[in-house]
């Protein structure tokens, strides 16, 4: 389907290569062209005042989920615009919306996950919308399923909201239950020519933020337990289902990696997010969601690609909402990111990986 794509960028895309040079986890990529090397993960935040990096403006894309909005929520401050992902050996290709398309043409995408996945779908989506403005579009909603289509390319990005990718089913007596051995909800998925998997943050909720009253584990069942342990075992339940049900030959995997959050952070006075201008020149240590995952994939024997975005947002805690999110002041907002930000560069590597590598 996307040509050469599987061989050049190998059947497994991480290699762990753990070194801890800048206290960060080194994954090592597949060859970029015949000649070098280059893992587009690596690199460094690098400013560029002279250069035109805003690919948009909220205000372009009605679509755009007030949480993320934070130009339009109060936000006066573009510096944290003003940054470009530069990698080591290589140079980052600009997102081209109509080579997207045009590239996708008859395809189906789709993003799979919590709102972390929402606000990558959301920059996708506009990202599409602002570089080819002529072609129109149409957004559906309907469950936990949400459309983003356009009909002159027959392509449709696909948003389907579930947090921990395993089922969480609500019984006849209210009680929620966390499913870590079942995914129902992939027979939807699997008609998609390119998956885009994401799960973390929502394995870390307790008290009232918790989405579960039980837990099902094979024959056993229990309130709580460990979290990385849950984790763990669910990302192993979803890796199976992708080896048994997913023809990768026809079907693109990607999981996004885990967005880190920045709700304690070293270089801020306040101890969280707010107020953070820049990108911060700390380096942060692995991430211990990160390096589940990591396992998890180097167990597969299907394609799975990382989009090994953990390192590179660690650096960027001044592109949180903050107090720019949907909760104001009330509700810190150190989790997400605005719009346009950091996931724009997330969807550039997607894009990279999609197309340019082949």
């Amino acid at each position: 389907m996307f040509g050469g794509f599987g061989c050049i960028l190998a059947k497994v895309l991480i290699l762990l290569l753990f070194s801890f040079n800048h206290g960060l986890v080194q994954v090592k990529n597949p060859k970029v062209g015949a000649s070098k090397s280059c893992d587009l993960f690596q690199g460094s935040w690098v400013l560029d005042e002279h250069s035109d990096l805003n690919p948009y403006n909220s205000s372009l894309c009605s679509f755009i989920e007030k949480q993320f909005d934070c130009e339009k929520n109060g936000r006066t401050d573009d510096n944290y615009l003003k940054y470009r992902w530069q990698p080591k050996h290589c140079t980052l290709p600009r997102f081209d919306a109509r080579s997207f398309l045009l590239k996708m043409k008859n395809k189906k995408m789709m993003f799979i996950g919590d709102s972390l996945s929402l606000n990558q779908w959301q920059s996708l989506t506009c990202l599409l919308h602002v570089g080819e403005p002529n072609a129109k579009y149409t957004l559906q909603r309907f469950g936990p399923v949400s459309n983003f289509s356009f009909p002159a390319y027959n392509v449709s990005i696909f948003l389907f909201r579930a947090a921990f990718l395993v089922d969480l089913v609500r019984q006849d007596d209210d009680v929620r239950v966390l499913k870590l051995n079942s995914i129902s909800n992939g027979t939807q998925w699997k008609e998609m020519d390119v998956l885009v998997f994401d799960s973390w943050h929502w394995w870390l909720h307790t008290g009232r933020k918790q989405n579960w009253d039980i837990v099902e584990d094979g024959n056993v069942t229990y309130a709580d337990g460990d979290r990385m342990k849950m984790y763990e075992k669910a990302l192993h339940t979803w890796a199976t289902w992708v080896e048994d049900e997913v023809d990768t030959t026809k079907t693109k995997v990607f999981f996004q990696g885990v967005s880190p959050d920045h709700d304690h952070v070293r270089t801020s006075e306040s101890g969280n997010c707010t107020g953070v201008t820049r990108p911060t020149r700390i380096p942060a240590r692995p991430h211990r969601g990160e390096l589940v995952l990591e396992k998890v994939i180097r167990t597969m024997s299907k394609p799975v690609y990382l989009l090994n975005i953990t390192s590179m947002s660690q650096y960027r805690e001044d592109g949180h909402p903050s107090v720019f999110g949907a909760g104001g002041h009330r509700d810190l907002d150190c989790t997400h990111w605005c719009l346009p930000g950091i996931p724009d560069t997330w969807n550039q590597l997607l894009y990279t990986a999609l197309f340019t590598h082949s």
